[in-house]
């Protein structure tokens, strides 16, 4: 399904087999079953491409983490009121993922930061918010699951320096980063706890340039306020 998914253009079986490293007869088997539950659906030439089924467990997952009641109008609100976009982020299964987006003019365009998508946690400023919301052995294994490559000359990639620099901060505190993730992007992010106990989500915005405006910081913390638990901030 991924090797398909991530294709521009459909992909024969041979393709498919070749790229996944299967015989050609284990690819036939398998893209059958994958065309009978809807995850790929066979075109008239015999190429494949993406089904439905896809799009249903994308829903499904959506779903499942059931997000705060008030995120969307917090996000929209953020966005409006500053032009930069609004990121909502939680840890789910070990992995980082963007649950809700909303774009603003002044926000660079970042493709990887997209609902659904795994992202970064030791290369985001979502990520480093919802890092210091762990314990330190949940942090080292989250990190060595999902690897810390390089995505700039910028990025942290020894976990003890992560380690370094959540030290001195607690959850709740606003994290940032520059240029570590896009260069010539900058990131800032607060973790906000969610309704069930030991629960965290993270909101977050980006700024083109390596400079994050303190009045940006200001609203991304009312924002903050509006989607912890009761809060009772009012624009």
């Amino acid at each position: 399904m991924e090797e398909v998914s991530r294709s521009d253009r459909p992909l024969p079986v041979k393709v498919i087999a070749r790229r996944c490293r299967l015989h050609v007869s284990t690819a036939y088997h398998l893209v059958r079953t994958l065309c009978y539950e809807g995850y790929l659906v066979r075109l008239p030439s015999g190429d494949y491409v993406a089904g439905s089924g896809l799009a249903e467990r994308f829903h499904d997952l959506m779903s499942s983490l059931r997000r705060p009641p008030q995120a969307r109008a917090v996000l929209r609100q953020f966005a409006e009121s500053t032009e930069h976009s609004a990121y909502l982020a939680c840890i789910s299964g070990q992995r980082l993922v963007v649950v809700d987006f909303e774009e603003g003019d002044r926000s660079p365009w970042l493709e990887d930061l997209q609902p659904g998508l795994d992202a970064a946690a030791h290369a985001t400023a979502v990520g480093r918010a919802l890092l210091s919301t762990l314990p330190r052995r949940d942090r080292r294994t989250l990190l060595a699951e999902q690897g810390m490559r390089p995505f700039t000359r910028n990025t942290v990639t020894e976990p003890a320096q992560i380690e370094t620099e959540l030290a001195e901060l607690g959850p709740g505190q606003p994290v940032a980063e520059f240029g570590q993730f896009r260069n010539d992007v900058c990131c800032a992010s607060i973790a906000v706890p969610g309704d069930e106990p030991g629960t965290w989500w993270a909101l977050g915005t980006t700024v083109r340039g390596l400079d994050m405006p303190g009045a940006l910081i200001g609203e991304l913390q009312l924002a903050a306020s509006d989607l912890t638990p009761g809060g009772t901030h009012q624009p």
